[in-house]
């Protein structure tokens, strides 16, 4: 069996969790309130910044060019384009780049990026990619459930047609296959130590959300 069909096996529940979890149930029956939302799309552009210089640094690490272009055009993708889903939300808001800029990353944001980056930097090529799946995976797969049962007239219509979509769907297959790559010859060690990374990456894609719906913030 694949590393990525073993992780996902692994973490099932863990998935299951998240599928069903507050803020996903609003997603998807469209009465999540606005202000979650909104608190959850500033702090996912946030995010994003990170998680693409950590795809920028997984394309300095990859072993084969097809790779290297595979995470540069991802890390354009996460800056450019899924930024640009948040910026239409935000020229409707009335949310400006300097009002952007002065907002805080919340403590489930920074931890999320923080633990990428220190992946990114401190870990193999290996270890990293099993680190960025899940954000790839759950978002696709949390898409498409959403999508499957979202009501009519849903005002999150626009983020759940991109993440229920086709092309982002071919990125998951994408990085899939790119991970599971890098498993076959990997050691037993470095095996598990991938399962550590997805499994701790599953986690803080929970947190993430969990944290948007709460809206929690630094204590002081």
């Amino acid at each position: 069996m694949s590393f990525s069909a073993t992780a996902w096996l692994r973490s099932e529940a863990a998935y299951e969790a998240i599928r069903t979890m507050p803020f996903n149930a609003g997603l998807a029956d469209g009465t999540l309130p606005r202000e979650t939302f909104e608190h959850y799309i500033v702090q996912d552009a946030h995010y994003l910044v990170g998680f693409g210089r950590a795809l920028a640094i997984a394309a300095a690490k990859a072993p084969h060019p097809d790779r290297i272009v595979q995470f540069c055009d991802a890390a354009k993708e996460a800056i450019v384009v899924e930024r640009a889903l948040h910026g239409s939300f935000f020229e409707e808001w009335g949310i400006t780049s300097n009002t952007f800029a002065d907002i805080p990353v919340s403590p489930s944001c920074h931890h999320y990026v923080s633990y990428l980056i220190a992946t990114a930097f401190a870990e193999p090529y290996e270890i990293l990619l099993a680190a960025l799946l899940p954000c790839f995976w759950i978002y696709a797969e949390v898409g498409r459930d959403i999508h499957a049962r979202a009501a009519d007239g849903n005002p999150y219509r626009a983020w759940i047609d991109t993440y229920a979509g086709e092309e982002f769907h071919v990125a998951v297959r994408g990085m899939r296959t790119a991970t599971d790559e890098a498993a076959e010859g990997a050691t037993e060690d470095t095996r598990e130590a991938m399962h550590s990374a997805y499994n701790a990456a599953t986690q803080l894609e929970y947190m993430f959300w969990d944290g948007a719906y709460h809206r929690r913030s630094w204590p002081l």
